[in-house]
C-alpha cells in the first residue's frame, strides 16, 4: 500500500469522519445505538480493506459507500423505527389506555448534537444541519425505502452532487434523481403531524418557564406554555396525546401524577434542542431517573413533547447520573 494511502487510512485520520458518519447512519437507522455500531463497523472495514483503496474516489466518499452498505444490510427485512404518532391516532388522556411497554427496536431513539454535528464551522450551516437531526425529520425519513432514504440524505442533507451519490450507491444519476423525486413525494404526502415543522431558534426563555412550571407541577401554568394542538409522546408506549388541555389532564392521571416533585437536569443539546433529564421522587430516597425530555418550540410555545422513558439505556449513553441523592 502506498505511503500516502496508508496515511489517509490510518485510524487517526479516519477518526475525523466519525461525527459526520454517525449523523448519516443515525438518519438512516433512526437509532443512536445502531448508528454507533454501524460507524464502528465502517471504520473496521475501511482499515481492513486499506490495501485495496486505489484512490479513485476521496476517502470520504469511500467511507460513505461502506457505511451505506452496512446501513442497507441492517435495514433489510426489518420494520421501520417510528414515534407513536406514526402508529395510530391520538388517545384520550386516560391512563387505562396506556397499553404495554413496546420493544425497543420499534422506536426512534435520541442522539446528542455533539456526536453528529460539526464541532466548528459556519453557525448558519450548523443550524441547518441541526434541523436534519430533529426527531420529526429523522422519523419522517424512516417512511422512505432504504435506498431512497440514502439518496435523499446524500443529496439534500450532505449536499453531495448526484454523480457522487450515484457512485456511492452503485447506481446511475437518473436513478438517483428518480429516487429523490419519489422520496420528496412520499414526505409531502405524510399527515401533518408526521411532517417536520419549523422550530424556533431561541427556545431558552420558554424552556426555562417550562422547567419552573413542571418542577412545581403547576398545570395551570404549564397549559399556557403549550401550543393548543401540542403533541405528547412517551416511547416505548404507543399511546400519544394531542392538545394542551389533554396533555395536562394526562399529567394528573394517577401514575403520571407521581411525577410531581420531579427535578429536571439540563442534558445538553439533543436532536437539535435543549433536553432535560427528569428524575422523579424515589420512595427509597432521593430522585430516580424517569425520562429524557426532548421538546420543540414553535411560534413561541411548545409544539412537540417527547418523553423517552427507556432510562436504563438512554441515561448511561448520555452520561447522566443514575440517581440524585
Amino acid at each position: 500500500m502506498p505511503t500516502t494511502a496508508a496515511t489517509e487510512l490510518s485510524p487517526d485520520n479516519l477518526e475525523q469522519y466519525r461525527r459526520e458518519l454517525t449523523g448519516y447512519c443515525y438518519r438512516m437507522l433512526g437509532s443512536g445505538f445502531e448508528a454507533d455500531d454501524a460507524v464502528q463497523e465502517t471504520m473496521l472495514r475501511a482499515w481492513r480493506a486499506a490495501d485495496g483503496f486505489e484512490g479513485r474516489s476521496s476517502v470520504r466518499s469511500w467511507l460513505y459507500r461502506i457505511a451505506t452498505n452496512i446501513c442497507l444490510d441492517m435495514l433489510r427485512g426489518r420494520q421501520r423505527r417510528a414515534l407513536p404518532i406514526d402508529l395510530g391516532p391520538a388517545s384520550p388522556p386516560v391512563e387505562a389506555l396506556l397499553g404495554d411497554w413496546q420493544p425497543d427496536d420499534l422506536w426512534i431513539s435520541p442522539i446528542a448534537d455533539e456526536r453528529v454535528l460539526p464541532e466548528h464551522g459556519d453557525p448558519a450551516e450548523i443550524a441547518v444541519a441541526r434541523d436534519t437531526i430533529r426527531l420529526a425529520f429523522v422519523t419522517a425519513l424512516q417512511h422512505l425505502p432504504a435506498r431512497q432514504r440514502a439518496a435523499l440524505i446524500m443529496c439534500e442533507v450532505l449536499k453531495m452532487p448526484a454523480a457522487e451519490a450515484a457512485g456511492t450507491l452503485g447506481t446511475s444519476v437518473p436513478a438517483v434523481n428518480s429516487a429523490l423525486q419519489r422520496a420528496r413525494a412520499t414526505l409531502a404526502a405524510l399527515p401533518e403531524e408526521q411532517r417536520p415543522a419549523s422550530v424556533d431558534a431561541d427556545q431558552s426563555e420558554l424552556l426555562a418557564q417550562y422547567v419552573d412550571a413542571f418542577q412545581r407541577y403547576d398545570m395551570d401554568q404549564l397549559v399556557t406554555l403549550l401550543q393548543d394542538d401540542a403533541l405528547m409522546t412517551m416511547p416505548p408506549f404507543a399511546l400519544w396525546v394531542r392538545g394542551a388541555e389533554n396533555v395536562c389532564r394526562w399529567m394528573t392521571q394517577p401514575t403520571p401524577s407521581q411525577c410531581a416533585g420531579s427535578i429536571l437536569v439540563p442534558a445538553g443539546q439533543v436532536n437539535g434542542v435543549q433536553a432535560y433529564a427528569q428524575y422523579k421522587p424515589d420512595p427509597a430516597g432521593g430522585h430516580a431517573p424517569w425520562a429524557l425530555q426532548v421538546h420543540e418550540v414553535s411560534g413561541g410555545r411548545i409544539s412537540r413533547m417527547t418523553f423517552f422513558l427507556d432510562t436504563e439505556r438512554i441515561f448511561p449513553a448520555f452520561g447522566l447520573p443514575p440517581h440524585l441523592s
